[in-house]
């Protein structure tokens, strides 16, 4: 897990309370940072899952590559072993 997912998800958090404090108290100065900062973490943990399926997604063409290489390389020494077809 990308680690602006976790900041994210603190953050999301911590401005949900606070939002929630100000609104219990009357200052809407707390509920304005509040729900600034909810916002800020809602962006963190979006950022962070597309981090997270970038690099997914480049770990299964990855993988995906190096077995097609294997695949070939198999192929290769399948031919390797095949006898030699001579006519008389």
């Amino acid at each position: 897990m990308d680690k602006d997912r976790v900041k994210g998800a603190v953050n999301d958090a911590a401005g949900r309370a606070k939002r929630q404090v100000g609104e219990w108290t009357g200052d809407t100065n707390a509920q304005a940072e509040g729900s600034a900062q909810q916002i800020k973490g809602k962006a963190q943990k979006a950022w962070g899952a597309v981090k997270d399926a970038a690099r997914d997604a480049k770990s299964e063409v990855d993988r995906e590559k190096a077995c097609e290489a294997e695949n070939q390389s198999e192929r290769e020494h399948e031919h390797d072993k095949e006898p030699e077809h001579r006519h008389p």
